[in-house]
């Protein structure tokens, strides 16, 4: 656990990762680049990077001794918190645009992490800053930022929807919208979508505040088209079935609402003809 002192000061440094030789915007008419700058590697900010980066290896060499990937999420757990504040601080830093993106293996080895414990807006906010900045994973992922984040969060939410919000799950469709990832990558990242508006149906509550306007209607529809579109980048993606179900749901659905509107017709109809005569004023005599 760190001290408020060296939260502090890590705080304050990874915030500062620019090199002194790297100008600063409209100081000489430079702008900030692109690509990611290489992390400085004399002073203070280098010092505290090479400190976090040590004790990096050694969680990893722990991580490789366990066998058990719930027991490796568990450790990611507890190791993640040596490596928050940095990770954190740098991200906001580049989000506000006060720095320009720094190849940073702490923040790119944490946005894997905090993937994998599910921790969402940490995970949200490290993976806009890999995938904005082009800072690119350690070698030992062997995929691209891009592949990896849809990858990973797709297949936690095909394993159980619950686990991965709906909005987690447009965050990173949009993220990756631009990106060159495999069709299969996409095709999991589609079928996951289709499975969480699937489920946003099936616990719909017309009554909630938040309730979508499309109603349960609207979310099968969004539904149908995640796994069609699934389908038509991976034709084995496992999606078929899904999408069979969820279009019978919503043929049920709309047989439902013809039904009542059927038989609310009726009824308006019996009550019009069973309602007495509307009396008529008696016509005026002649003069």
């Amino acid at each position: 656990m760190l001290s408020p002192a060296q939260r502090h000061r890590q705080r304050t440094l990874a915030a500062s990762t620019v090199r002194a030789d790297i100008p600063r915007p409209g100081t000489s008419g430079a702008k900030w680049t692109s690509g990611p700058l290489p992390m400085p590697e004399t002073g203070p900010v280098a010092s505290e990077y090479q400190l976090l980066l040590a004790a990096l290896g050694l969680d990893l060499a722990s991580l490789r001794e366990i066998q058990s990937t719930e027991r490796k999420i568990d450790a990611k757990r507890a190791m993640i918190e040596k490596y928050r504040v940095w990770a954190d601080s740098a991200a906001t830093a580049w989000l506000a645009g006060d720095v320009p993106s720094t190849q940073d293996e702490i923040v790119a080895t944490m946005a894997v992490w905090a993937i994998d414990i599910q921790d969402w807006p940490f995970a949200m906010k490290l993976a806009r800053t890999l995938l904005g900045g082009h800072l690119a994973l350690p070698e030992r992922y062997k995929r691209t930022p891009a592949t990896l984040i849809a990858e990973e969060v797709a297949e936690a939410a095909i394993a159980n929807v619950e686990d991965v919000p709906l909005d987690v799950l447009q965050e990173v469709e949009d993220l990756v919208a631009g990106e060159d990832i495999f069709d299969q990558v996409r095709a999991k990242l589609e079928k996951a979508l289709g499975l969480a508006f699937a489920h946003c149906a099936d616990t719909f509550d017309a009554t909630a505040p938040s309730a979508t306007a499309g109603g349960q209607g609207g979310l099968l529809t969004a539904s149908i088209g995640h796994f069609t579109r699934a389908i038509e980048l991976h034709d084995s993606c496992g999606a078929k079935t899904l999408l069979r179900t969820a279009e019978g749901k919503l043929k049920k659905l709309a047989d439902a609402k013809a039904a009542q509107d059927k038989a609310d017709a009726e009824a308006e109809q019996a009550q019009a003809d069973n309602a007495p005569p509307t009396e008529t004023d008696p016509a005026t005599p002649a003069p």
